[in-house]
């Protein structure tokens, strides 16, 4: 025993053994001892040295120890140790050995002792070694599933060592544990109940547990989330406080990140269990400027990322609109926008606020809309947007933020054509306010600072202003800049266009093309603009032909796809620019060959690879903040369309077009097909509604036609049998030659005389009857007849009008004639008045003045005549206008009369009506009245028959007297 003293602190009797020989009885004594004591010590002492001596110990004690905790489950201080021992030698964290120099322990100096190592190459030989040491143990999956039984134990000294050699293990082999943990039946599910252990160190490990255990394993994720995982990690996030929580807060919020982040189904059940709104109270960090530790910063940086992985832009659409709308109506987006606008919050908490709030309001017009209303605690208060460029055109922030609140921007602006009319609309003269400044006033002032930096970020924040948004880019052609006093103002584009030529930095210049491809593109207005300006085209064809540096290879393939736009989208409307010149350019200048490979080097680029994988620009330095993610999606897209374009000869582009044309034709053939097939569709559904109503009508007129064949036929089955019975009656009543008294045979010659009398009032009521009917014909003949005059009438009614307004067209032009004529009259009576007076002094041209009145009074009697024609006209239009009044009034009355007499016929035909009904009551009376009558017959003992058999019968009596009279 003297080594179990050496190593449990007994005073050495001898030569110490070295601790590989210690080991080695150790285990010995573990595989041979019967007595559980004595393997409890050996494994305690095997622990001790587990530490000091990890390959040692790994290499000779692993299978014993494996043994006990198989065999000696029952001792929980053993199982304990043997689970301490087997941490202790796959664990590859670096602690401090508990070096206690002990009199009779094992000799330092032994040639296989190590220390912990503190260089990298130490630390990735340890880290080999646990890697090694793991994948012998959980080479028999029997290991894990007989440790994962054992973490159903609740004694700390097992559960606990347990729940951390699991960690270990899922440390270094990760991917292997979890495929063993994810057959083994209620394996994960046993590690879910250490969430629920009221023993803080057991929780607490086991939450790292979880964290390992969920890396990167999306079935797994899966069925920690419906072992009902987020309910219990929120409320332990409730428990720590929120925020203001510590470590444990950290722990679960990481686990969350892995239970959520590129998961969709586990997104979609935590949207669905409404736990984002439990979410709220995270941010609820008030307004002070203090209690800001960095546990809290800590904590809430992983709260706000846990938002974002919600609405990340790589989620699936449907997914993130929902997520977005549920954090607007939950109130968790007016949160974050608080925090926002507070003061206080710490720099890297207020970038991730930012991009928070970004992807929150990505393509959500109601966030959107919501995120424009919010103003920024100031005076006079401004709306956060503006506040946050203020900060993106300032080279004093910090570069990360100015990044963050260029992305808000872009978000706010994504999908969103009312807020990108809004920003333009600030650009405009007449909206521009003096007193206050707009985002276009400070996108203008960045766009043209000297700040490199300021000038990128202006220049994609205008270009996300433009994104698809054809009515914007011809708005911004309107914008006018005042460049100096006493210079008239320059447009916008053609400020670009100098501070392009002027040779500045290589991200200024590279910002600015981008603007103008974006600007330019799919809008000829633009780029009609654009080829204005006579200098624009040489200086691009200039750069892309030059041999420059590598620094300016990208400012070369983005003119290259600037000059390219201008040919693609060129409507021809400038003879020196048209399409076919700007290609002849490019091949005398340039040459094609060579325009494509610049024009293709903008895809090669590295920072082109980057800027295309997410939205978000993200930049390690300003250096490299040279290409937008959207942008990057228009290269794409137009540089094939480009390249095809200048290849294209003039005779392929007319070709194009008359396709286009007749494409264009076919459409409005189409369009006016669809229009008619519309309109026939209409049509045919108004018919087979009035088809479905007339089936309707036809089987109710069925069925009443139906009905009343059956009651025909009822009617004459009764006749049939009560015919029968008369004459069964009528033939016994002959054989037995009834004999009837006296009384009896006047009673029958009465009954008899009655019927006669009711069968001649029966044919009067029948003949008046066929006369009313008549008359009712005819009088329905004769209503029809007075709507045909009518209509007649009217008609000729219209036509009499027509002619009366002609002849008072005439009569009025007449009436002017003749006044006009009277008018002359009157002058030349005054001419020959004013004559005579002038002429009667002297006696020297009384000839002439004499023969003059001779002539006017010709004149006067010729005008004369013609009036009195014209009045007798006048008079004969006169009298046929009043005829023709007269004739309308004629009309008129007749119509009146008309309606009366249609009236009248109407209130005829309803009386006729009446009094048929009225016959036909009294012959269903009279029928009643000889019903009863042969009743009273049959009971009298009469024989009765039929109508058209009396007849007969009467007719053969008259016979047989007229023979006796005869004889």
């Amino acid at each position: 025993m003297n080594f179990l003293r050496g190593v449990m602190g007994g005073q050495p009797a001898g030569p110490q053994p070295s601790g590989t020989e210690t080991i080695q009885k150790l285990c010995d004594r573990v595989a041979s001892s019967t007595l559980l004591e004595d393997r409890r010590d050996a494994v305690r002492a095997l622990k001790a040295l587990s530490k000091k001596y990890r390959l040692e110990v790994a290499s000779q004690a692993m299978g014993h120890l494996i043994h006990i905790l198989q065999t000696d489950s029952s001792d929980s201080e053993i199982i304990g140790y043997a689970l301490d021992t087997l941490y202790n030698i796959i664990s590859n964290d670096e602690e401090e050995e508990q070096d206690e120099s002990e009199d009779g322990g094992p000799s330092s100096s032994g040639k296989q002792s190590s220390k912990p190592a503190h260089d990298e190459s130490g630390q990735k030989q340890a880290d080999d070694l646990g890697s090694q040491f793991t994948e012998i143990f959980i080479k028999e999956q029997e290991n894990v599933t007989l440790l994962l039984s054992l973490l159903e134990e609740f004694d700390f000294h097992v559960r606990w060592p347990g729940v951390k050699l699991l960690t270990a293990l899922l440390k270094n082999q990760c991917s292997q544990v979890q495929a063993v943990i994810l057959v083994s039946p209620m394996g994960v599910s046993r590690l879910m109940d250490l969430l629920a252990d009221s023993r803080e160190v057991i929780r607490n490990d086991g939450l790292l547990l979880l964290q390992h255990l969920t890396k990167g394993n999306a079935a797994i994720q899966k069925i920690v989330a419906f072992e009902n995982a987020f309910e219990r990690l929120l409320d332990i996030i409730t428990e720590e406080g929120n925020s203001d929580g510590g470590i444990v807060v950290e722990d679960c919020l990481l686990l969350l990140l892995n239970l959520l982040k590129n998961n969709s189904s586990n997104q979609n059940f935590f949207k669905e269990g409404s736990y984002i709104q439990r979410m709220k109270p995270w941010f609820e960090v008030g307004d002070e400027n203090s209690g800001w530790s960095a546990q809290k910063v800590t904590n809430l940086h992983l709260m706000l990322q846990l938002v974002r992985v919600m609405v990340s832009p790589v989620n699936p659409p449907g997914a993130t609109s929902s997520c977005q709308k549920s954090m607007y109506h939950c109130g968790l987006l007016q949160q974050l926008c608080s925090i926002l606008m507070a003061t206080g919050v710490p720099a890297d908490i207020l970038t991730e606020t930012i991009n928070t709030v970004s992807e929150v309001i990505r393509g959500s017009q109601v966030n959107q809309d919501y995120f424009a209303s919010v103003n920024a605690p100031s005076t006079p208060p401004r709306p956060a947007i503006v506040v946050l460029l203020m900060s993106m055109v300032n080279e004093k922030q910090p570069f990360v933020l100015r990044c963050a609140v260029l992305y808000c921007f872009q978000c706010f602006l994504y999908k969103n054509q009312k807020g990108q009319g809004e920003i333009v609309a600030t650009l405009l003269p007449s909206t521009i306010d003096a007193n206050s400044i707009s985002a276009g006033q400070l996108l203008c002032g960045g766009l043209f600072s000297t700040d490199s930096v300021s000038n990128w970020c202006a220049a994609v924040a205008l270009a996300h202003a433009l994104q698809d948004n054809l009515t914007q880019k011809e708005q911004l052609l309107r914008v006018q800049l005042a460049t100096s006093l006493g210079n008239p103002p320059v447009s916008l584009l053609q400020q670009c266009t100098n501070i392009l030529s002027q040779g500045s930095k290589v991200q200024t210049r590279v910002g600015l093309l981008m603007l103008l491809c974006t600007w330019i593109s799919n809008c000829p207005i633009a780029v009609t603009h654009f080829l204005h300006n006579q200098a624009n085209i040489p200086f691009l064809t200039g750069q892309i032909s030059e041999n420059l540096g590598e620094d300016e290879e990208l400012v070369q393939g983005l003119c290259a796809l600037l000059l390219g736009i201008c040919v693609y989208y060129n409507d021809n409307s400038l003879e020196n620019y048209t399409k076919e010149k700007l290609k002849q350019l490019i091949q005398k200048r340039i040459g094609k060959e060579n325009f494509v490979e610049k024009l293709g080097s903008n895809c090669k680029h590295e920072l082109y690879s980057r800027a295309a994988q997410k939205p978000q620009p993200v930049f390690s330095s300003p250096e490299q903040m040279l290409f937008d993610h959207e942008f990057t999606k228009l290269v794409k897209e137009l540089e094939a369309v480009i390249t095809k374009a200048v290849h294209k000869s003039s005779e392929e582009e007319k070709k194009e077009e008359e396709v286009k044309k007749t494409l264009e034709q076919h459409d409005s053939i189409v369009t006016q097909y669809k229009e008619l097939i519309r309109e026939q569709d209409a049509q045919i559904n108004e018919l087979k509604t009035q088809v479905s109503s007339m089936k309707t009508q036809n089987e109710q007129l069925q069925a009443s036609v139906t009905q009343q064949l059956s009651q025909i036929q009822q009617h004459k089955d009764q006749y049939n049998v009560l015919k029968l019975k008369l004459g069964k009656d009528s033939q016994q009543h002959n054989g037995e030659g009834a004999q009837v008294n006296g009384v009896q045979l006047e009673e029958l010659s009465r009954l008899q005389e009655e019927l006669e009398e009711l069968k001649k009032q029966h044919g009067l009521l029948q003949g008046q009857l066929t006369e009313k009917d008549s008359l009712i014909e005819k009088m329905k003949s004769e209503g029809a007849h007075p709507v045909e005059r009518t209509a007649g009438s009217s008609e000729n009614n219209a036509e009499l009008q027509k002619e009366l307004e002609t002849l008072r067209a005439q009569v009025q032009s007449q009436s002017a004639e003749i006044s006009q004529l009277q008018a002359e009259r009157q002058e030349l009576l005054k001419k020959a008045e004013t004559s005579a007076i002038v002429s009667a002094p002297g006696n020297t041209d009384s000839a002439a003045a004499a023969a003059r009145i001779a002539e006017l009074e010709r004149r006067l009697s010729e005008v004369t005549g013609e009036t009195e024609k014209i009045k007798e006209e006048g008079k004969i239009w006169s009298d046929s206008k009043a005829a023709l009044e007269q004739q309308v009034a004629t009309a008129n009355s007749s119509v009146a009369i008309l309606q009366n007499e249609k009236s009248k016929l109407q209130q005829e035909v309803a009386e006729s009506k009446k009094e048929q009904d009225d016959l036909l009551m009294l012959l269903a009376d009279q029928d009643q009245k000889i019903l009863t009558l042969k009743e009273k017959l049959k009971e009298l003992g009469e024989p009765i028959e039929e109508d058209d058999d009396l007849d007969c019968r009467d007719q053969y009596d008259e016979d047989e007297d007229d023979d006796d009279d005869d004889d």
